[in-house]
């Protein structure tokens, strides 16, 4: 299982976000967290796309925007490079409803939770306003940011469990996510996580993927089933694939686009790989027509067997790197 360990606590100055508030109130809160964090040239709290108080950065090493709904990364273009990350157009960008790309933090569950249909989707993390705790520039441009979310009456009705959810982001040449999950409470926990990346590709018929040769995977396409990677990815239709028992990297090779994007991971079991084809996006109402061939994610997990549990106290943090190399 994940690799599991106490580690010093974080120290954490909650902001506590607005829960409903008039259009006066959420500018008076995107403008408190920007005179707090905003740093002059380099990062900003604006409002953005849905009102949602978004951190805009535009450094030398990196221009991003991430917002504090979800806490999820939208957009993140180093020095010199093409946009990374897909976001559709057809995003709902109202409470309550997922946003379709980027980087979403799924947690406590994966995919539908276990004995309750109705539960949203991927956990209740991405459909809530984290807090922004801390925002700082290094020397070489890089950006460095935590948010973080709690328990409270909502997740309680959902998940019975106490808990603090930190996401540390460094934003330059190579974006480095890091979650950490915090049993804050006096029995333990079991929970799935993944940081699902939606990757830009020029045309995912045309993208393969490379470092799960030789790699069990469960099809989610096919009753989750039981196959054996052989060679590359090649994908060719509907793939929702959970790689079990894999720690090493993986690399999209897009020819279209000229460049390979590498997933590096650290106390992550599972690799995801996703796209919905013409049949699955269809039926989608937040991606538009033909968007499916830009996408393909490729996703640091840890779900279903490799499901981490944690005692009262106990801290475990899952590591993602993404980089953008040449062809």
């Amino acid at each position: 299982m994940p690799v599991v360990k106490r580690i010093v606590v974080l120290t954490v100055q909650r902001c506590d976000p607005v829960e409903s508030a008039s259009d006066m109130e959420t500018v008076s809160h995107i403008e408190s967290l920007d005179r707090r964090f905003g740093i002059a040239g380099i990062a900003q709290v604006v409002s953005g796309r849905g009102g949602f108080p978004t951190v805009r950065i535009t450094s030398p090493a990196a221009a991003a925007e991430v917002s504090l709904y979800g806490a999820q990364v939208l957009s993140w273009r180093p020095a010199g490079r093409e946009e990374v990350l897909f976001v559709s157009e057809q995003s709902r960008w109202k409470v309550g409803h997922a946003i379709r790309g980027g980087i979403p933090v799924c947690f406590p569950w994966f995919r539908e939770k276990a004995g309750d249909p109705k539960a949203p989707k991927h956990g209740f993390v991405r459909t809530r306003e984290w807090g922004l705790d801390s925002l700082h520039v290094e020397e070489d441009g890089t950006v460095t940011l935590v948010c973080i979310t709690s328990s409270d009456d909502t997740t309680r009705a959902l998940w019975r469990h106490e808990f603090l959810v930190a996401l540390r982001l460094r934003i330059g040449a190579s974006l480095c996510l890091e979650l950490t999950v915090i049993n804050g409470g006096a029995t333990p926990l079991r929970f799935e996580e993944a940081l699902h990346t939606y990757f830009r590709v020029g045309d995912v018929r045309q993208a393969s993927v490379h470092g799960l040769n030789d790699v069990t995977y469960l099809d989610n396409t096919d009753g989750n089933k039981a196959r054996r990677q052989e060679g590359i990815l090649n994908v060719g239709g509907p793939t929702d694939s959970a790689y079990m028992d894999t720690q090493s990297p993986a690399e999209i090779l897009d020819p279209v686009l000229k460049r390979r994007l590498r997933t590096e991971k650290l106390h992550s079991l599972n690799t995801i790989v996703w796209n919905p084809w013409q049949s699955g996006a269809a039926a989608m109402a937040d991606l538009g027509d033909g968007e499916w061939q830009q996408m393909l994610c490729v996703e640091a997990s840890n779900i279903q067997g490799a499901a981490v549990s944690l005692a009262p106290g106990e801290e475990h943090m899952l590591r993602a790197i993404l980089s953008v190399c040449p062809e």
